[in-house]
C-alpha cells in the first residue's frame, strides 16, 4: 500500500495498491520533490471517470512504468471532486496550452507547483498521434535533467499568463451595470442561434444537459411570457426524457450523451446533474402542468433516494460508468444498462419482448448488438408498459451494479437538498422533504466546524480535511433557504445567513464585488481560482449571488442585496456573449428584475387554509420568489413581522422590497397575483 491508504476519497483509495508511490496533495509531497530535486507528476481524476480507470490499469498498475516514475518523479494523485481549486487552476493551464482538457488530467510541475508540461490521457503505446505515457515520462525527465533553464522559462511564462487571466474577472466587475431587459433578451436570442430545434439542447456532440440554461429560460418565460424560451425548454426536456441519457427503467440521468441525439450516454450518473435536472423538470411541470415532466421529476427523486443516499443520510457523489459484463467477465462501460433483444425475451417472453423492442428501440444502438433504452413513442397501454418496466428493472437489479463513489460533497448535497425539499412540497411527497432535512442535518453535524466553516467532503460520517470552496457555501445556503421556504423552520434561514456572512467575509473582493472560488485564508496555489461561468454545476460566483439575493428578500438586508447586485455585474459582461455558460447568473438576474417577489403567509400551523396559501405560493413561477410561512406575530423572520391575519383568517402578503399589496385569504387569488408580470 502507498500513501493513499488512509485517505477518505474513494478515487484515491482506488490507487492505494498501485505500485506507483503516490502522495496525496500537500506540502510534504512538494518538499520531497525539492529534497530529491525532481519534478512532480500531478494526476487528477475522479472515481466515476472511465478513462481514469483505463490509464490506471494500463500504466499505473504496470510495474515497469511505476518503477521509472518512482525513480524520477514525485507522483501526486488528486480527486478533483475533493480539490476543485487544484483542478481548476491546472485545468486552465492545460486548456490554454493544448486547446482542450479532460480527465485524467496529467500535469508536470516544478517543486514550486509551477506547471510546465500538460496532457490528459496517455496510452501505454504510441497511438493516434499521441505519445505513450512512458515516452512522455522519459521526455520530461530528459528536459528536467538536461534543459532546466528552458523548463524554468516555460513555467514562469505559464505562471504569468495565468495571473493575467485571473485579473480579467477582478477588474471592472464592481462597476459593470446590472443586467437588464436588453441583456436578458439578448441572451435568449443568442441561445436560439445554437439551439437544436430537431433534437433539443444546444450545439452538437457531445451533448450535456443544459440545466442552468433551462432554469434561466423557464424564469424568463415566467417573467416575460416568451414562448421561444419555453419551447426551448420543452423540446430539450422531452428529448432528454425520451433519450438514452435518461434511465428508462430506474430514473435518473447520465452525465452526457456522446452523440447529438441524446441516444448513447457516458453512463456515469452524477449527483449534481440529477439534483439540477430534478429541479428543472419540477419547475417545467409547475409552469405547464405537463405530466411527463412530473413523472421524470418524481422518478429522479426516487433514484436519488434509492441509489445515492448514504446510511448517514447524505447523498453519494456518483455511480460509475463501468460495471462487470457477465458475458466477457470484464468491466465494460454501460454493461449494467444495455440490452439485446434476446435478453429482453429471456425476461419478458416473446410477445412482451417484441413490444419492448419497439417501445425502447432495441436495435443495436450501443455496442455488440446491444442497445441503450429510449422511449421513442408513448405507450398505448400504460399498464403493460409499467409491468414491462418493472420486470426489466427487477431483472437488471440482478446484474453486477456499477461502483458508487460514496463521498458526500457539501455543494452537491446542497443542490439535492433544494431539489428534494421543493419536490416534496410541490408534489406532496413529505418523504422527500424528510430526506432533504436529513441530508442537511448531516452537513451541519459533520461538515460544519466549530468555527462555522464548511468542510467540502465526508465519507462514512467522517469529515475530510479539505476546506469548503465558494460553491459549497453558496449551494449549501441555497439548500437551507429552500428548506426554510418549505418547512417554515427559521433555523434554516439563520444557518443560511451565517454561511453567506462567511462568503462576504472570506470570498468577496471588497473593491470590486468580485467573488473568488477559495477563501482568503485557504491554501495558496499558483493563483487564486476565480470563475463566474457555469460548468457542470452553477458557478460558485453566481450561486452565491442567488443565495444572497434570496436571503435579502427574507430579511431586508441591504448589505446582502448590494453584494448580490455587485456580483451580478459580471452577467452583463458575459450573458449575451456566452449565455450557455452563464445560465445560473442569468436566472438570478431574472429574479432580480422581478423583485424578487416576497410572499409572507401567516396563520395557525394546523390551519388547512394556511397550507393552501403556502402551497399556492410555492407553486408560483415568479422568478426566485422568497416564500415565508409562520404564525401571526412571528418576529424571528423580518418578512413575517407585522403581518396580521385577515379578518381572523390565514393571509398571504405579496411584496417587493418589503412594500406589500393588500393581503388575501384566497389561494386562487394569490396564485393569480403571482402570475402577474
Amino acid at each position: 500500500m502507498n500513501r493513499l491508504a488512509g485517505v477518505t476519497s474513494p478515487y484515491l483509495l482506488q490507487h492505494a495498491d498501485n505500485p506507483v508511490d503516490w502522495w496525496p496533495w500537500g506540502p510534504e509531497a512538494f518538499e520531497e520533490a525539492r529534497r530529491r530535486n525532481v519534478p512532480v507528476l500531478l494526476s487528477v481524476g475522479y472515481a466515476a471517470c472511465h478513462w481514469c480507470h483505463v490509464m490506471a490499469h494500463e500504466s499505473f498498475e504496470d510495474e515497469a512504468t511505476a518503477g521509472f516514475l518512482n525513480e524520477r518523479f514525485v507522483a501526486v494523485k488528486v480527486d478533483r471532486e475533493e480539490r476543485p481549486d487544484v483542478d481548476a487552476v491546472y485545468m486552465e493551464a492545460v486548456q490554454a496550452a493544448t486547446g482542450q482538457g479532460g480527465w485524467p488530467m496529467t500535469v508536470f510541475l516544478t517543486p514550486g507547483k509551477e506547471p510546465f508540461y500538460f496532457g490528459t490521457y496517455f496510452p501505454p503505446e504510441p497511438r493516434h498521434g499521441m505519445p505513450s505515457f512512458r515516452q512522455v515520462l522519459e521526455g520530461v525527465d530528459k528536459a528536467w535533467t538536461g534543459r532546466r533553464d528552458e523548463v524554468a522559462a516555460v513555467a514562469g511564462r505559464i505562471g504569468r499568463d495565468l495571473a493575467e487571466r485571473a485579473s480579467v474577472y477582478a477588474v471592472g466587475s464592481g462597476v459593470a451595470e446590472l443586467p437588464g431587459e436588453g441583456e436578458l433578451h439578448g441572451a435568449v436570442v443568442e441561445l436560439t442561434r445554437s439551439f437544436d430545434e430537431r433534437r433539443g439542447g444546444f450545439g452538437g456532440a457531445p451533448k450535456f444537459p443544459p440545466s442552468m440554461v433551462l432554469e434561466f429560460l423557464l424564469r424568463h418565460h415566467a417573467r416575460t411570457g416568451s414562448e421561444a424560451a419555453l419551447q426551448m425548454v420543452e423540446r430539450t426536456c422531452e428529448a432528454m426524457a425520451r433519450g438514452g441519457i435518461y434511465d428508462q427503467l430506474g430514473g435518473g440521468f447520465a452525465r452526457y450523451a456522446v452523440d447529438a441525439t441524446w441516444t448513447v450516454p457516458h453512463f456515469e450518473k452524477m449527483l449534481y446533474d440529477n439534483a439540477l435536472l430534478l429541479r428543472v423538470y419540477l419547475h417545467l411541470w409547475r409552469a405547464t402542468g405537463e405530466e411527463r415532466a412530473r413523472r421524470v421529476a418524481l422518478e429522479t427523486a426516487d433514484f436519488l433516494l434509492r441509489e445515492l443516499r448514504t446510511p448517514e443520510g447524505g447523498f453519494a457523489s456518483a455511480l460509475d460508468a463501468d460495471s462487470l459484463d457477465a458475458a466477457s467477465g470484464k468491466n465494460a462501460e454501460g454493461a449494467y444498462y444495455a440490452w439485446t433483444p434476446e435478453q429482453l425475451e429471456q425476461v419478458l417472453g416473446a410477445a412482451d419482448a417484441a413490444l419492448a423492442v419497439e417501445l425502447f428501440d432495441v436495435t443495436g444502438t450501443f455496442e455488440h448488438g446491444s442497445s441503450v433504452l429510449q422511449l421513442l413513442k408513448d405507450p398505448e397501454d400504460e399498464g403493460t408498459y409499467r409491468e414491462i418496466r418493472a420486470k426489466l428493472f427487477e431483472a437488471r437489479a440482478g446484474r453486477p451494479a456499477p461502483a458508487r463513489d460514496d463521498k458526500v460533497v457539501a455543494a452537491w448535497n446542497g443542490l439535492a437538498i433544494a431539489a428534494l425539499a421543493e419536490a416534496g412540497a410541490l408534489l406532496e411527497r413529505p418523504d422527500l422533504v424528510e430526506a432533504a432535512e436529513r441530508a442537511a442535518d448531516l452537513l451541519i453535524a459533520v461538515h460544519l466546524t466549530a468555527e462555522g466553516r464548511l468542510l467540502r467532503t465526508s465519507r462514512d460520517g467522517r469529515a475530510g480535511a479539505n476546506a469548503g470552496v465558494l460553491e459549497d457555501y453558496a449551494d449549501t445556503a441555497e439548500g437551507f433557504l429552500a428548506l426554510y421556504a418549505v418547512t417554515g423552520e427559521s433555523s434554516w434561514l439563520q444557518l443560511a445567513g451565517e454561511l453567506l456572512d462567511l462568503v462576504l467575509l472570506h470570498f468577496t473582493d471588497e473593491a470590486s464585488g468580485a467573488l473568488y472560488d477559495t477563501a482568503d485564508d485557504a491554501e495558496q496555489l499558483i493563483r487564486r481560482p476565480q470563475d463566474p461561468t457555469d460548468n457542470a454545476t452553477p458557478s460558485g460566483w453566481t450561486a452565491a449571488a442567488g443565495a444572497l439575493l434570496t436571503y435579502a428578500a427574507y430579511t431586508g438586508s441591504a448589505r446582502h442585496r448590494t453584494a448580490a447586485e455587485r456580483a451580478l455585474g459580471i452577467v452583463s459582461t458575459l450573458g449575451t456573449r456566452a449565455p450557455r455558460f452563464t445560465g445560473w447568473g442569468l436566472a438570478v438576474a431574472e429574479a432580480l428584475l422581478d423583485g424578487p417577489r416576497e410572499v409572507a403567509v401567516v396563520g395557525p400551523a394546523d390551519d388547512p387554509d394556511r397550507a393552501a396559501l403556502h402551497l399556492a405560493a410555492l407553486r408560483s413561477t415568479a422568478p426566485g420568489a422568497a416564500v415565508a410561512v409562520g404564525e401571526p406575530g412571528d418576529t424571528e423572520v423580518p418578512l413575517l413581522a407585522d403581518r396580521p391575519l385577515l379578518d381572523g383568517r390565514p393571509a398571504a402578503y405579496v411584496c417587493r422590497h418589503f412594500a406589500c399589496e393588500r393581503p388575501t385569504a384566497d389561494a386562487a387569488e394569490l396564485a393569480a397575483r403571482l402570475r402577474g408580470r
